[in-house]
């Protein structure tokens, strides 16, 4: 029978990291917004200073099946600051194949993110969610995760290229 691992992506990762990142964006019905490239992934994570860093889930076959292992899911993150709390991860993207799902890889991933924030010193582990994801959302709340928006009332907001420019006077 195959196991699953969660270990640190590598170099090579890219191509299924991307093809993954595409499946995520048409799940939530934001494919357009798409516009990474693997050479961008390879030169922002696996470079000197990488902007994030990402595990992968890995379905290991039992011996004697032929194929390798398979990329099933990533979990893709960065640390970020709080003002009020110091140290944090930000868990940017979450992602397990629908033919995976419900065999506890996500909640393999996440644990593994919080691993790694605990080491790192970090007090909070933050994601975000779309509105209509319940399961995402009953599976962050089963693991601890505090719903902000019902808790506190926040928002989330982003500034794009074009708002940048306008604001820095390019």
């Amino acid at each position: 029978m195959a196991s699953t691992r969660i270990r640190e992506a590598r170099e090579r990762d890219c191509a299924d990291i991307l093809r993954m990142i595409r499946e995520l964006a048409e799940y939530e019905q934001l494919s357009h917004q798409v516009k990474i490239s693997e050479e961008a992934l390879r030169a922002d994570g696996f470079g000197e200073n990488p902007f994030f860093h990402c595990l992968v889930a890995e379905v290991v076959p039992a011996s004697g099946e032929l194929q390798g292992p398979r990329v099933v899911g990533y979990g893709l993150y960065y640390f970020s600051y709080s003002t009020w709390k110091g140290r944090n991860i930000y868990l940017e993207d979450i992602y397990v194949m629908p033919q995976y799902r419900g065999q506890g890889i996500g909640t393999k991933i996440i644990k593994k993110v919080a691993e790694v924030a605990l080491q790192k010193g970090c007090s909070q582990v933050r994601l975000a969610v779309l509105d209509w994801n319940k399961k995402a959302m009953d599976l962050y709340k089963s693991l601890g995760a505090q719903d902000l928006t019902e808790a506190e009332g926040w928002r989330s907001f982003r500034f794009e290229e074009e708002a940048m420019k306008e604001m820095a006077g390019c």
